[in-house]
């Protein structure tokens, strides 16, 4: 298995892509807009380069990483020699069962085809599909080449040879593969988000400010980022989007978005993306300044 397409060239797709090139993998990283491609790429070269400082790598070793990558706005063209596909598309269910539909036509009969969401029922992605036995989730965690987990989750029809090849494929990643069950949020946002939520909650209610939760949870619990700062990490949208999942699944009022999450998507204020979340990211990217309407 030496031949990874990897679809989505955005924050997890481009890290994904930059870990199994770095392990001397050939991969093949898809996205329907070259400058998506273009900014992916130059993201890779950007933290190969932080690792060269860091003389964590070699020179040698991040020339060879990126000629590792070969770029395709084309799917077919891109997928046609795959052994394995990682799809790390927007977190949309829509897209993604297109996305599937597309690869069960397009990739050799043979190939193991994984996605890379958060949330998304692995058994309904690969329903969509005519191989559902080959169909898996790969969640790898951000950032990519520096996070250690991945949750590998089976599907209702996963064979144990698709779940075995991914799992020993991670293993050569230098990663540490968690096996997970199909429900909504799987472990780690079935978990996360929900704290994520209550801190937004918190907030709302008027109990502390931004950075009094932050560092709350920082100091008091020994978390490396309070979950507000974290959430402007990962993305307001991409939250909201993992909350919508697990209250439809789980019908549970205790994953019900928080409406000031829900107006702050709404309003464009997406965290470090769109330069403003709870913090604001105009001056850096570090989340030192709270954000206007917080203060």
């Amino acid at each position: 298995m030496k031949n990874i397409a990897v679809i989505g060239a955005g924050t997890m797709g481009n890290g994904i892509a930059h870990t199994f090139a770095q392990y001397d993998y050939k991969v093949q990283l898809i996205d329907v807009s070259q400058a998506s491609l273009d900014k992916g790429m130059a993201t890779i070269t950007k933290n190969l380069d932080r690792m060269v400082a860091k003389e964590s790598i070699t020179e040698a070793d991040k020339t060879r990483t990126l000629k590792n990558i070969t770029t395709y706005t084309n799917l077919e063209e891109g997928v046609e020699y795959a052994s394995l596909v990682v799809e790390a598309a927007t977190e949309n269910l829509d897209l993604k069962l297109k996305i599937f539909r597309d690869l069960d036509t397009f990739c050799p009969d043979d190939t193991i085809l994984a996605s890379n969401t958060s949330s998304i029922s692995i058994t309904q992605i690969a329903a969509a599909t005519k191989r559902p036995g080959m169909v898996i989730g790969m969640h790898f965690m951000n950032p990519v080449p520096i996070m250690k987990l991945v949750e590998i989750i089976k599907g209702y029809s996963t064979s144990e040879a698709t779940y075995t090849t991914v799992k020993e494929l991670s293993e050569k990643l230098n990663k540490v593969p968690v096996e997970v069950n199909d429900y909504p949020g799987f472990v780690a946002n079935r978990i996360l988000m929900p704290m994520i939520n209550e801190a937004i909650e918190t907030l709302y209610n008027g109990v502390a400010g931004v950075s009094e939760i932050d560092t709350v949870m920082k100091l008091g619990m020994a978390h490396p980022m309070g979950p507000l700062q974290l959430a402007d990490f990962i993305g307001l949208d991409v939250c909201l989007s993992i909350l919508k999942v697990m209250y439809d699944g789980f019908k549970n009022p205790k994953y019900a978005p928080c409406p000031l999450l829900v107006n702050m998507v709404m309003a464009g204020k997406l965290g470090i993306k769109s330069g403003e979340g709870f913090y604001d990211y105009s001056e850096s990217r570090r989340a030192e300044n709270v954000a206007a309407m917080f203060r």
